[in-house]
Formats: C-alpha cells, sequence, structure tokens
C-alpha cells in the first residue's frame, strides 16, 4: 500500500495542475471502496482546481466550489497524462483540464477512493479522527509517550494506527523502530520517554529520507509522472528477510528476521532490537 512518501510524492507530482480549469469528468467505474459520486461532473465542469494538499494518506485537491478527497488505496496510482492517452483496464476515472492533461486513477484492486469532501474537508467523516502528522510540530516525544501509556498492542501496531499517528504504514514503521533501535514487539506502554524520544525523531528522519528519494516502488508504486521511488534502496530491514532466512543487517551482521503483526511482516533485527523483557 503507498504509504505517506509515495502519497506525498504523488501529491507535488500534481503541482502542474494548479490554477487549471477542469473541461470535462469521465467515470468508467464508480464501484470503488465507496462508490464515485455520480454528480462530479456537474460539480467539477468549469472549476478551477486552487490548491493540493495531503491529510494523512488523502490528497485533497481544492476546487472554487469545495474539496475533492482521493485515496491511492492497495494498489492504485494517479496518473498525470495527455488527453490522448488511451484509457486502460484499470483507468476508472478522470478529471480532463482545459489545457488537455489529465488527472486520471488507475487502480486494479479498486480499494482507492475519488470522494466529495464538501468545503469543510476536515469535518470529513474519514479525515476528523485522525492522528497527527508525523512531520508537523504536533507529533513530539511528549505526545507519544502520554498516549502509548495505557496500550498493550506492540509498538509497531501502534504506530500504524492513524488514531496515533497518521501515515506511518508498515514499512515505515519496520525502518523507524530499527533505526531506533526498538523491537517491533515490544509492548508501546513499556517504552521509556527517551525511547518516545528517539522513535519521533527517527519516524521524521526515515519519513523525510523516503521523501527524498521518491517514496518506495516495490510492485505498483510509480509517482505522477510515471517515474518509480528509490527509497527501497536504503532498506535496513523491510523486505531483507522470509520464512527460511534473512540477509545480514547491514549494521552489526546478523540475519534480518521475519514475523507476522497484525496480519503484516514485520522485519527486524533480532540483535540490534534486542527485546527488552518487562
Amino acid at each position: 500500500m503507498p504509504e505517506l512518501p509515495e502519497v506525498e510524492t504523488t501529491r507535488l507530482g500534481l503541482v502542474p495542475l494548479i490554477d487549471k480549469t477542469v473541461a470535462s469528468v469521465i467515470i468508467r467505474n464508480a464501484s470503488l471502496r465507496w462508490p464515485i459520486p455520480q454528480n462530479l461532473p456537474e460539480l467539477l465542469q468549469g472549476k478551477t482546481l486552487r490548491a493540493l494538499s495531503r491529510r494523512a494518506k488523502y490528497i485533497l485537491a481544492h476546487f472554487d466550489n469545495g474539496v475533492l478527497l482521493l485515496h491511492l488505496g492497495m494498489s492504485g496510482r494517479i496518473c498525470l497524462l495527455e488527453q490522448n492517452e488511451a484509457p486502460q483496464k484499470h483507468d476508472h476515472f478522470d478529471i480532463v483540464f482545459v489545457n488537455g492533461q489529465v488527472l486520471r486513477l488507475r487502480d486494479p484492486r479498486r480499494f482507492g477512493a475519488v470522494l466529495w469532501a464538501g468545503d469543510n474537508p476536515q469535518e470529513h467523516m474519514l479525515l476528523k479522527v485522525l492522528g497527527p502528522e508525523p512531520l508537523e510540530q504536533d507529533f513530539t516525544a511528549d505526545y507519544l509517550y502520554r498516549n502509548i501509556r495505557t496500550r498493550s498492542v506492540a509498538i509497531k501496531i501502534a504506530v500504524m494506527d492513524s488514531h496515533l499517528v497518521v501515515g506511518v504504514g508498515n514499512i515505515y514503521a519496520s525502518e523507524s523502530l530499527f533505526r531506533a533501535r526498538i523491537h517491533p514487539e515490544r509492548p508501546a506502554k513499556s517504552l521509556s520517554k527517551a525511547e518516545c524520544a528517539r522513535l519521533v525523531t527517527e519516524i521524521k528522519s526515515t519519513l523525510s529520507d523516503a521523501l527524498a528519494a521518491g517514496g518506495s516502488s516495490l510492485r505498483d508504486f510509480f509517482g505522477a509522472d510515471g517515474n518509480p521511488g528509490y527509497f527501497q534502496q536504503q532498506y535496513f530491514v523491510y523486505g531483507r528477510a522470509n520464512d527460511k532466512a534473512g540477509e545480514p543487517c547491514r549494521v552489526c551482521g546478523a540475519p534480518i528476521k521475519m514475523i507476522r503483526q497484525g496480519q503484516r511482516s514485520t522485519f527486524y533485527c533480532g540483535s540490534c532490537q534486542g527485546l527488552r523483557r518487562v
């Protein structure tokens, strides 16, 4: 699933559309995770895209009359194309602009979303329950320490909870915990304030490094311009083990290990991230 760096990379790739006016909207298949509103063509035709922002893994397209929410789901891409490029099998939604450029959602598994949020998007049901942005000032060591004091769940599961902090998905949770030298199975409430400070620092650092590399391209992700991300070349642990054996840790040489947590694969180094018993 595209995580915060991939979504932000996509948003940046769409910036050339700002101040462009919509010529038409094409809905080829409205059956995404939630149905695409059928009145979007009349809502958007003739309106100008004024800004593009991001909240968690949602891209917010700000038009004259309200905000459109876009989500990539599990395997989606938002492409910036020319109008003469023929749609492919999984191209479900287009916004065609008067200059001939097209914002196109390509989503083979159809877990993405195109939703109208009106003029108060922060009150939309999908956004108002979200925690702070990890790269902003609200996400601090004190905040994390206070909010995990009663959580017995593993720390990796905790930091992937969008009610606690947004955008830290499976890849970047594993990488951040390695950088912070914290075992992914540690109960969240067992972390000291100093460990919370280290983890917050490494979450910010990991996400910033991934943004600088254009995100991660493992299977489906490409930016809006069609270029892949390169952060996977810097992974310390993610994807570097399987059920039988792991590649050597880049720091200590011990084999990287893989476990399952919350139906997701977790990767870690048992030496660098020794599990503290509590």
